[in-house]
């Protein structure tokens, strides 16, 4: 019998945050309606809980800051929210008196029953609109041991961490984020893996988007989760309008957002992944390497990470390419001026005024067949002359099969390039018989084709003066789908660190955006080609050998490589994840088959990657061993492959 899923084992942490309806002035009111919040997210296994700046008494009260009521209510509402904080953290904003007489704008931090810590606001505000230091100090300097006959003792003061089971995190309220120097850059530096922001932010035009920008930024900065919950509209509507923004981000990734303007209240969920934050604060170097601010207290952990069944996050399927088609055509364009740009400079380093390239009428050839294009005509705006530096050969052997020799030929032609078309049955006949082999299908039969494709290559370049064109991508070198020493090898790899999911958008992008129309149909061909090697004898003169039936869908093999390169993340999670990215898609066993096939490839075929050639990267992930991925040839990956199949397929609840 398998037991539930739980994704806090696998280095989750659920939060949330919310902008209540408030009652101004009277804290019993808002306490009632945050308690009510945290008794429906306490279900949803809820572990960090945020409310706005000033979430007790309103942010808008004014002079009524200095109201003795107003302070008694406010801790009687503090009583009421501290009874309610078991099982879970929640941190909620209210004025806090300090015994010298100094008025604090804080976010209490309260669990099980009490007060755990209070962090003052260090950025008053005091121009425009905001008035803040008519009432309030400046938390900067403060640090107090607080003995409250009622709450116990804790500390005020801002540099604090506290944890939920093994997660760190601290406080910056409104203002702080907008600082030159946020605290919440200090906090991260400090260990801090999620930031909370209380804040009440009025909406201005266009404030929405710079308060957007802001969050991101500072969760990028920090390597951190950034939770962020703005005061809603039922604040004084006198002067300013609040709109409760609710923002949630990983690392600069966007995860969750509330809507704003919102009069009966507002509320956001979702999980931070701090898996993936240790990984990438490991991996960058500035981020280790920047020294640690020192006087930190850390306060013992609050609560246990609550369990969590499912996610509530999405993981994109295809984590490489935008679903936004104005995102991914923005993305189109820069990966192709990547690509056409660094081939451009390799031309003017090689004084070569010709590239050769092997055309196959596949999808990796026929990309970067279109970067020669753009790459020529960025250096020679003649298009007539910029094409007759383009050498294209297509290479027919024993297991070509007649579509794509006919789209190679289509390709061309429809380009305005000439094709040379040499057929290598001869040569590969007499290497064999050379070598004493029998031509019956096997390694030596496939790559003896691949390999006198690419002497081809490199000598009809050495008579050109010319330099190679590389057609292989990164879902190949990752997957060691290419034959060392042939078409693994080249003079400069434009595709290098563009994954095969990729490939395909970007040549349907070129079809749709810069082909005429002759061009673009054959584009579109070739997209509705299934991909192989075509180094198997075709049947009947088509295709025989497809490459997903052999080592399984490329859409997988992207999914793992991503996650494992750009998160670290270990094979059982990637599990998990795939999983949830591609449910009623794929069945587990199936997920589990080409996981296996993904690792025990990826650490086999090392050897090939140590050897690439050089090729520009385009995106986070990339296998260069110049820059990006190191690692052994001999490494192992025994241990990962029964780690694999010791996954229990655990059932959702």
């Amino acid at each position: 019998m398998s037991l539930p899923l739980n994704w806090a084992e696998l280095g989750f942490i659920r939060v949330a945050a919310a902008a209540p309806v408030l009652s101004l002035a009277d804290p019993l009111a808002n306490a009632s309606r945050i308690v009510e919040q945290l008794r429906a997210w306490r279900e949803e296994h809820v572990s960090i809980a945020l409310f706005p700046e000033m979430s007790i008494t309103g942010y808008s009260c004014e002079d009524l800051f200095f109201s003795a009521d107003l302070h008694q209510q406010a801790r009687e509402a503090l009583i009421a929210v501290a009874g309610a904080s078991k099982g879970l953290v929640s941190v909620v904003g209210a004025p806090w008196r300090l015994p010298d007489g100094r008025l604090l704008n804080c976010a209490v931090i309260l669990a099980e029953g009490t007060i755990k810590g209070v962090v003052p606001k260090t950025a008053q505000p005091n121009y425009g609109e905001f008035y803040d230091r008519r009432w309030f100090v400046s938390g900067e300097g403060v640090d107090e041991v607080i003995n409250d006959s009622t709450f116990g003792t804790f500390r005020i003061c801002r540099d604090q961490l506290f944890a939920v089971g093994d997660t760190l995190f601290a406080i910056e309220i409104c203002e702080d984020l907008w600082a030159p120097q946020p605290p919440g850059i200090r906090h991260s530096l400090a260990g801090a893996e999620l930031v909370l922001n209380l804040s009440a932010s009025n909406e201005l035009i266009g404030k929405a988007d710079y308060r957007r920008d802001l969050v991101h930024i500072a969760s990028a900065r920090g390597i951190c989760g950034y939770l962020y919950a703005s005061t809603g509209p039922t604040e004084s509507t006198k002067d300013l309008v609040f709109g409760g923004h609710l923002i949630a981000c990983e690392n600069g990734r966007p995860l969750a957002e509330g809507a704003r303007f919102q009069l009966d209240g507002s509320s956001i969920m979702t999980e931070i992944d701090l898996g993936t934050l240790r990984h990438e604060r490991m991996q960058n170097t500035t981020f280790s390497n920047t020294p640690r601010p020192a006087g930190y207290h850390r306060v013992g952990t609050l609560s246990r990470t609550r369990e969590i069944g499912g996610l509530i996050r999405t993981y994109d399927a295809h984590p490489f390419v935008p679903e936004d088609e104005g995102q991914f055509d923005a993305r189109a364009r820069e990966i192709l001026d990547i690509q056409t740009t660094g081939l451009a400079r390799r031309i003017l380093a090689a004084r070569s005024s010709s590239l050769v390239i092997g055309i196959s009428g596949g999808l990796d050839s026929t990309l970067a067949f279109l970067v020669c294009l753009e790459a020529l005509q960025k250096l020679n705006p003649d298009r007539g002359k910029a094409r007759e530096q383009i050498h294209a050969l297509t290479l027919p052997g024993p297991g070509t099969s007649d579509h794509t020799l006919e789209s190679a030929r289509a390709l061309c032609h429809s380009a305005g390039v000439r094709l040379r078309e040499v057929s290598i049955v001869p040569a590969v006949r007499q290497h064999l018989a050379d070598l004493e082999h029998d031509s019956k299908s096997d390694v030596v039969f496939e790559n003896a084709q691949a390999r006198e494709r690419t002497q081809i290559l490199f000598n009809t370049a050495n008579q050109l003066d010319g330099i190679v064109v590389g057609t292989g991508d990164l879902s190949e070198l990752a997957l060691g789908w290419c034959t060392f020493n042939a078409d693994h090898m080249s003079s400069y790899n434009v595709n290098a660190s563009v994954p095969k999911t990729m490939v395909a958008y970007l040549v349907r992008w070129y079809g749709r955006h810069r082909a005429d129309d002759a061009l673009a149909t054959v584009l579109e061909r070739i997209l509705a080609t299934p991909i192989s090697p075509e180094l198997i004898a075709p049947e009947s003169g088509a295709i025989s050998q497809e490459t997903e039936a052999i080592i399984g869908p490329y859409e997988l093999h992207d999914f793992f490589l991503f996650h494992f390169m750009r998160h670290g993340t270990g094979a059982e999670k990637i599990f998990h994840l795939a999983r949830h990215a591609f449910a009623e898609r794929y069945d587990d066993e199936t997920l589990r088959r080409w996981l296996k096939v993904f690792f025990q490839r990826f650490f086999t075929q090392q050897f090939k990657r140590t050897t690439l050639p050089p090729g520009p990267k385009v995106g986070t992930v990339s296998l260069s061993p110049r820059g990006d991925w190191r690692m052994p040839d001999e490494a192992g990956a025994a241990r990962i492959l029964e780690s694999i199949d010791a996954i229990q397929v655990q059932t959702q609840p």
